[in-house]
Parts: structure tokens; sequence; C-alpha cells
């Protein structure tokens, strides 16, 4: 009986107390030649290649280092973009293009097994990411720009200067040891928990050391991605607000002489520019008289283009790199033709499935745009459930990829609304500020605040017991006329903050929700409460000529 319980006793002592003995191979060992690493974690594909040939998969850049690199399978083509280059390359091609200015690779993206490769020596070029190759595993360890990591190395407390240091797959002695290290060996720290570390080792194995057999060194930091330098043209704009106002120009241009003078505005932003078929060439109507003009008054001219608000022929010219790149050429070709400082892009009534590829779009214009000097914005509206006019916009992305979202904060009852109603009441329009700002983490001086010139005349009607409504929208010297015409008193309506009125003509009701002096006033406070980058007006040939006056007091 003694003999037993010796005997438990010590089959107690071995397995409770004494550190395990077992060995144990990482799951990954054996399966890929040269499996990559990231934060000690193994991807699920392999690396291809080595040196200055090595290549890593499109799928593991996409979901550890770009999430925007794209790859269109029909033409093969791969996109990469940041905020300075647009790299496009082909499969099995050594020719590129950086910038659209060709270029000939070193190495070109492979096919293999269904999964595209991408060279790294361009991937370390554009995104700063480092990598280390083990020779003996084949071990790719990847590292991003800025990352930082804790270095270490073995240390042993045992007299014998040859003693081993257990690695194991838990944080317990009686784990599985994955390798036995020499004193002196690297590691790097990825995590800690009690009295262990969890480390890794340069041929990729990562596991549990104690902390008393670990040193700490120096902290390792990749090099961040460098800061580029801002372009001339929004350098302007740092150390003030835009005043920016639209010119609509339908079939004939506005003569400039014609304008007067627009006393506090900094931006014009005349409608020259818009897409045509589904090819993605672009329809000017630009004037270089009034480039001229607005200069000469130290106005800068940022020409919009858009759409044409037809969704098919936008579904197909954003469908692939080749046509989204006809827009784009064509575009600052026009820029640098008419001298312009900016484009303002205004793409509306979209399909929800094309908004993707419009912000593709927007991340391959804003690098050419860059380096054109050229500001760009993109108008956006308040965030909606309406599928072909909110729906498809990723405003948190768009913010990313341009200067200024400008939030058209207008048509909260649009001309066929059912109900009458104000164009932009002011609660209404400071909601649609804010919920960009707290729900999509755009930066408040990323935002420009649309502001509406004009209003609608809303006309209700008795039919069968059923009130109908239409509307008519004028300016606000149209508005004045009509209270002056009909002896109107306005009154302040607490609900919208802006002026109202109403008048009976014929059978039927006549309502007004005024945008005057008081309403411009209590918008650009509103604009400077929020922080905003500025305020935009639509559109210039609505405005009173007190309007301007009022406007200007945004930068002040």
């Amino acid at each position: 009986m003694v003999l037993v319980l010796l005997a438990a006793g010590a089959y107690w002592a071995a397995s409770e107390l004494l550190p395990s003995r077992e060995h144990a191979v990482p799951e990954w060992k054996g399966k890929f030649e040269k499996p990559i690493f990231v934060a000690g974690e193994v991807m699920d594909l392999p690396a291809l290649d080595n040196g200055e040939g090595l290549k890593l998969p499109f799928s593991v850049i996409q979901s550890e280092v770009d999430p925007h690199v794209r790859y269109e399978e029909e033409s093969k083509s791969v996109i990469l973009t940041t905020q300075r280059k647009l790299v496009w390359m082909k499969a099995d091609d050594m020719k590129g293009k950086i910038n659209n200015k060709p270029v000939q690779l070193l190495f070109a993206p492979v096919e293999e097994e269904g999964e595209l490769y991408l060279p790294a020596y361009l991937l370390k070029e554009l995104y700063g990411i480092e990598v280390h190759e083990d020779a003996a595993s084949g071990a790719v360890l990847l590292y991003r720009a800025g990352e930082t990591i804790q270095m270490a190395h073995v240390q042993t407390s045992s007299r014998s200067k040859d003693a081993t240091v257990a690695m194991r797959q838990d944080s317990s002695i009686h784990a599985p040891i994955l390798a036995e290290m020499k004193p002196g060996e690297k590691l790097r720290i990825l995590d800690e928990a009690d009295d262990w570390y969890y480390a890794q080792l340069d041929n990729g194995y990562a596991g549990y050391v104690k902390k008393k057999n670990v040193a700490l060194d120096s902290l390792m930091t990749i090099p961040p991605l460098e800061q580029q330098e801002v372009p001339p043209a929004k350098q302007k704009w740092q150390s003030k607000v835009v005043n920016l106002t639209w010119e609509a120009v339908y079939n004939v241009a506005p003569k400039p002489s014609s304008i007067g003078e627009l006393p506090g505005v900094n931006v014009v932003s005349p409608t020259w520019f818009s897409l045509v078929d589904g090819q993605g060439n672009v329809k000017s109507k630009a004037d270089r008289a009034y480039v001229k003009w607005a200069h000469e008054r130290g106005m800068q001219v940022w020409g919009l283009f858009s759409n044409s608000f037809e969704p098919e022929i936008t579904s197909e010219s954003l469908s692939t790199f080749d046509r989204r790149m006809t827009t784009i050429v064509q575009m600052l070709h026009y820029a640098k033709l008419y001298d312009l400082d900016g484009i303002n892009i205004d793409y509306e009534n979209v399909h929800t499935k094309d908004g993707a590829n419009l912000t593709q779009f927007m991340r391959e214009l804003w690098p050419l745009a860059q380096e054109q000097g050229l500001v760009l914005s993109i108008d956006v509206t308040p965030k909606s459930n309406s599928e072909m006019w909110s729906a498809f916009l990723d405003r948190r992305a768009l913010a990313e990829v341009s200067d200024y979202l400008i939030v058209m904060a207008y048509d909260e009852h649009w001309a066929a609304s059912p109900v009458a109603g104000s164009v932009a009441s002011l609660p209404w329009s400071r909601s649609s500020m804010t919920r960009i700002i707290e729900e999509d983490d755009v930066p408040p001086s990323k935002l420009i605040m649309g502001i509406p010139l004009y209003t609608r005349v809303w006309t209700e009607t008795e039919e069968d017991g059923k009130t109908k409504v239409k509307s008519k929208a004028i300016g606000m010297k149209k508005a004045q006329e009509i209270i002056k015409e009909k002896s109107l008193k306005p009154k302040l309506s607490e609900k919208t903050g802006q002026n109202y009125v109403e008048y009976r003509e014929n059978g039927a009701l006549h309502r007004i929700w005024l945008e005057d002096k008081e309403s411009l006033a209590r918008r650009v406070e509103m604009a400077k409460s929020l922080q905003l980058g500025g305020i935009a007006t639509w559109n210039r040939s609505f405005a009173s000529s007190e309007a301007w006056d009022v406007l200007s007091k945004i930068a002040e």
C-alpha cells in the first residue's frame, strides 16, 4: 500500500510540478514554404519567391495593409492608391503606370492557383511596409509603416551557458514546447500574460516564454510614411474658411460684367462640366473670361463636374478603371486648360450598387488632383434612406479622398414634396451637419455647409376633401417682391428658425418659409459654432444684394 501511495505521489509530482518535455510543431509548419506572419498570426496564404523578387498575396495586402486595393478581373487590372500615388498594373505584365505615367516594373504581378501576387518592392515604396525573411524557415514577417515592436533576447538563469529556454504553446509549464531557444536569440514581444511573454522568433515560431528568461531591448519602429506637402492651392484655405457660391450655367454663360461684386466670396463654382456617355467622356461649357474675372477679384474657381444626374451612364462610366480614367484625364486637362484652382464633383441620382465605384473614382482622382495642385471637393446630401440621392454615398470614405465634403443642406421639402414646408429649417440643417460629424467621423473642418438662396412658394388647394400641394422655386429678391406686393408681415417661425408668410389668392393658400438676411445670419452663426470649413450657396443668381454682406460674416 505504501508503495502504491509513493508511486501515485511521484506521478502527481511529475505531472503537476515538473515542466512538460513534450514537443509540438506549429500547425503551419510544412504547410507553406514561405508562411507570412502579421502580429504573430500566420496568414492563410504564403509568399512567393524571395529577396527583391518577393511577392505577397493580394488578399493579405487587402486585409492587413490597405483595404482599398482593387483587382478588376475582366481586365486583370490591379489598382493601388495613396494620397499622392495612383498605381495601375496588370497580371503578368511588366508595364504599369504611376500617376498615369508609364513605368517599367522590376517584377510583374502574377497569378498562381487562383490568387494574385503583388511585387513586394513596390508595396514597400507605396505603403512603407517592411518584411523580414528568414532563410532557414522561409518565414516572412510583415510589418506596417509606423508599427512599433518591442525587441528582446533570450537569457537564462542557469549556470550553464548552453542551457536552452523553452517557448511553449500556452502560458503554462505543462504546455508542449515549440522551440528550445539558446541564450541571445532575438525575440519580438507581441503580448504578455502574468509571468509570461507572448513572443516571436525570426523563424516565425510564436509562443510563450517565462519573463524571467527574457531581457527587453530597444523598441523598433518601422518608419511612418512621410507626410506629404500640402499643395499650394490647399494651403490658401488652411487659415481661412471657404465662402463659395455656385454659378448655375445653363444654355448661355453669364457675362462676368453683369454679375457685379460678391463681397466675401472667395470661391466660385460654375456648373461647366458634365458626363455625356457611359465611356466616361466629359462635355465642357467652360469660359476663360469668367476665370479671368474671378481671379482678378481674388476668387478661386472650382469647376463643377456632374454626372448629368443620369444613373445608367453613371453606372457604365464608373464600372472600369479605363472608363474612370477617361473622365479623370479629361477633367484634369480642362482644369489645366482653363487655369482652374479646383474641381467640385456633383454626382446625384446614382444607384446604390454604384456607390463603391464612385468612391473608387474619387480615390483615383485624389492623388492626380493633388499632383496638379487642385482643391478637390464632392457634394453630398444629408443622410437619409433615399437610394438614389443619399444611400450610395460613403461619406466617411469620401472625406478621406477629398479636401472637402460640401453638404447640400437644403431640399428638406423638395419640389414634389407631398406636404408644404421649409426648404431647409435651421434645426434640420444643423442635424444634417452633426450627423455626418458624429456618425461618419468627418472632421468639421472638412465640411462645408450648403445654404439655399432660394425658397418655394407652396400652393395648397382643397380637392375632394384632400389638400393638394404644388410648389415653385423663387429667389430671395422675388420673395421680397411678393411680400411688398401683398403687404405681408413676416413672422418668425420658432420651429424652423425662419420668417414665414402666407396669403390667400384665387381660393388657394400660399405659404412661404423665407430665406432672408435673418435666416442667412443664423446659418452663418451655425457654421461658425460647428467650426465648419465654410459655406456654399446655391446659387449666385438667386441672391439678393444684401445676402453677400451677411454671408461675408463667415470670415469674422
